[in-house]
């Protein structure tokens, strides 16, 4: 059948066909099924106003002797005011069916009158609808109703699972009703149907596992399922029976037949059922939170089936029961997935803590983390590293998808996301992997992120469940428009490219892992900060060398945000008696920089007594960091003084040029030498040369200290340069005027004046 939309209802009169039948007004056919006749009959005088036109094999009189006549004339002086007296009786007619009289025209036929009152407009006169069927000849008795309920009920409380529950529902109500096949149809959140159970003769090819479309029931068709929880067709092949007058006289309005039992149903379902070889139909809704959750659908092939109004009543009731059983069983079953998540979810935090193992292998190392939200594969990336579990793309895939999840994420500023079809959220990167059909991700921060990933639903699913369907599928050809494989064929179409849904508790699952690994990795990250600052201070010089008629003076100033960078700074005496000062920058942060900076700083000091000149001394370290430290960048600044005559050599490896302070000059700017940072292959650097005169200065610096975002570079050196004039000797004053307090960067400042007496006292100050 068609998607059903907001379109108006056709008119009981136009032609249903495939096209339009989702626009069907099925609660108002005009029609009804001839297993029974109806009668409308107004309040206020018991008049007849409306009749279906088979009243005359029910009750021996013509149509036109039935509408306007009082009921005591048409059901009898006994029955008529009995009916009109319980209708009086009676606000709510449904608990009170049905009512046992007496028709034809000997009033001998024992018949079952079941009434309700149909929806009306407001103000509208009253009316009740009679619909009259006659009695089964079978005997209802204790055995064959109260004590099958009881049975039944019995066994559905002792059923443990929601699979359990929909077998024993299942047979029951065979069992009951004695139809040749009953199904339990599951729908899920977009109306796509399964069926999940089902009892059937030993002979009769399992429905079990066939799914269809959301259009196979219209949205109108849903609506009366969850007004009217029972629906009878004893015989596929009727011919219904029209309702005179067509119009409601009282309203001038089609009778509404919502509520009623005898309602004519679509010819498009009647053909569908006839493909499948069915000749006998009921459902039984099935409402959870007053939805429709699934119906009890019941086939038979050997011909019409009239199960009587008690029996219908006695399943309606064990549908009641199994709804309000679906709902306890649905919520223990997710108790217990709760419990097993909370369960799953201490596990990874706790590993997620062990200092000794990095979080993508802690949580990658077994199935828990697939398991704790029902995925096929899963990503850790973070730290700098990522790891992987179950069905995943591979390595580039995985960083297409998590490149994309990590900025959807930060653009909409959420936390955790869930994706059902990836071909309709990201089309261009669903292309790239094609085997990601649903994704659930939760950002932790950084680009850091973790995904679960769920196949398309069909790689699981075949219709029926069954291999001798395929028998079936074959048989029909072309020929047949409507069938349980074309239906699970439009199914095919309609979830293709989609996963499972992700549900509530997942969502909520994945989101409180997200916050014990944002602690997680925010302790971790502490524990790498301390460590970092532990090394790179260590690293530094505990003091720095004593050196008459100069003062060497240093200040280092980590990173703000908790980060720790690649700064450092040396001083040292070499063989010669010249002294060696550097500054130097690893790129990066945390413990890794660190590091670097640690063999960089070692490297530099060997060299530097082995060579004896700023120059030789750096060519030596990027000779070292061309092989021992592939893929490090660095830049420095390395100057050797002489400090009895005051020259200085220095050399750039991609860092800004020291600056001097000259007496009555001020500023002056060393030379750019052009020296691209270590570790991008260069081997040959230039050397510039200057002296210091007494009153001067050399200061060394790194970026840290002048730049920032909202400025150019050359004008953070102006104001670092102005500053350093304007503070000659007061390091402290230019490192608090100078750096941008909201900077990421560490900085340092390394600065060597020439007193102007050598005897003069080092007081501390540059």
């Amino acid at each position: 059948m068609t998607q059903s939309t907001d379109e108006e209802l056709l008119s009981p009169a136009e032609t249903i066909d495939l096209e339009n039948c989702a626009r069907e007004p099925i609660h108002i056919p005009g029609r009804i099924q001839p297993r029974g006749a109806l009668l409308v009959v107004r309040e206020s005088d018991g008049h007849v106003v409306q009749c279906s036109t088979n009243v005359p094999e029910v009750l021996g009189r013509g149509t036109a002797d039935v509408l306007g006549a009082h009921l005591s004339e048409v059901l009898g002086a006994d029955d008529g005011p009995r009916l009109l007296t319980h209708v009086a009786q009676h606000p709510d007619l449904a608990p009170h069916n049905p009512v046992e009289i007496r028709t034809g025209a000997a009033r001998a036929t024992p018949t079952d009158a079941i009434l309700h009152r149909p929806p009306l407009r407001a103000g509208a006169e009253p009316v009740v609808v009679i619909e009259l069927e006659p009695a089964v000849v079978r005997p209802l008795s204790f055995p064959n109703t109260y004590q099958s309920v009881r049975a039944a009920l019995a066994d559905l409380d002792r059923a443990g699972t929601l699979p359990e529950l929909f077998g024993t529902a299942a047979r029951h109500v065979r069992q009951l009703t004695g139809f040749d096949r009953v199904m339990i149809y599951r729908f899920d959140a977009d109306h796509n149907g399964e069926v999940v159970a089902e009892a059937k003769r030993e002979d009769l090819n399992s429905f079990h596992g066939l799914h269809y479309p959301a259009t196979d029931i219209p949205r109108q068709a849903r609506a009366l399922y969850e007004k009217n929880w029972i629906r009878l067709i004893d015989d596929v092949g009727y011919v219904p029976c029209e309702i005179v007058p067509t119009d409601l006289p009282t309203t001038g309005q089609p009778l509404d037949l919502t509520y009623s039992t005898l309602r004519s149903v679509s010819p498009i379902h009647l053909e569908y059922l006839a493909n499948m070889g069915v000749g006998a139909s009921m459902s039984i809704s099935l409402l959870r939170d007053g939805k429709l959750w699934g119906l009890i659908a019941c086939h038979h092939y050997s011909g019409p089936h009239h199960p009587p109004y008690a029996v219908r009543a006695a399943a309606e009731f064990l549908g009641a029961a199994l709804s309000v059983l679906l709902v306890a069983q649905s919520e223990e079953d997710r108790l217990a997935a709760s419990r097993t998540s909370s369960r799953l979810l201490a596990g990874l935090v706790a590993d997620s803590r062990d200092q000794d193992t990095a979080l993508v292998e802690a949580l990658t190392a077994d199935a828990r983390l697939l398991d704790l939200v029902g995925a096929d594969g899963a990503v850790v990336v973070a730290e700098g590293r990522f790891a992987s579990l179950g069905h995943v793309p591979d390595d580039a895939g995985i960083a297409l998808l998590a490149d994309w999840f990590a900025d959807r994420l930060a653009a909409a500023d959420d936390e955790v996301l869930a994706i059902d079809s990836l071909r309709v959220a990201a089309p261009d990167l669903a292309a790239h992997l094609p085997d990601v059909a649903g994704v659930l991700g939760v950002h932790l921060n950084d680009g850091q992120v973790v995904l679960w990933l769920r196949d398309e639903v069909l790689r699981s699913v075949d219709w029926g469940g069954d291999p001798h369907n395929k028998a079936i599928a074959r048989s029909e050809g072309d020929t047949v428009r409507l069938s349980p494989r074309k239906s699970f064929d439009r199914w095919r179409e309609v979830v293709s490219g989609h996963s499972d849904p992700w549900t509530e508790d997942a969502v909520e699952t994945a989101g409180a892992l997200r916050s014990h690994l944002v602690e997680a990795l925010y302790l971790a990250g502490r524990r790498d900060v301390r460590a970092a600052e532990a090394l790179q201070r260590s690293l530094l010089p505990e003091s720095l060398p004593d050196t008459p008629g100069w003062t060497v003076t240093a200040r280092y100033e980590p990173a703000g945000g908790g980060f720790v960078g690649g700064d450092w700074y040396d001083a040292l005496r070499l063989p010669s008696g010249a002294l060696g000062l550097v500054v130097g920058d690893v790129t990066g942060h945390g413990l890794q920089a660190a590091a670097s900076m640690g063999q960089l700083r070692n490297t530099l000091r060997a060299a530097l007594v082995q060579a004896g000149t700023a120059r030789g001394a750096v060519e030596q370290v990027a000779e070292t960091v061309r092989w021992t430290m592939p893929g490090q960048i660095a830049t420095l600044v390395v100057a050797v003084v002489d400090l009895d005559r005051g020259s200085v050599e220095y050399v750039t490896a991609g860092h800004p040029p020291p600056f001097f302070l000259v007496p009555g000059e001020g500023v002056v700017w060393g030379r750019l030498l052009g020296g691209p940072p270590l570790g991008l292959g260069a081997l040959r650097f230039e050397a510039g040369t200057t002296s210091i005169a007494p009153g001067g200065a050399l200061v060394l610096y790194s970026d840290g200290l002048f730049e920032r975002r909202d400025e150019s570079l050359k004008v953070g050196l102006r104001r670092l340069a102005g500053t350093f004039a304007e503070h000659v000797g007061d390091v402290d004053a230019v490192l608090r005027e100078t750096r941008d307090p909201a900077s990421e960067d560490d900085a340092t400042l390394l600065v060597l004046r020439r007193r102007t007496d050598p005897a003069e006292p080092d007081d501390g100050r540059a």
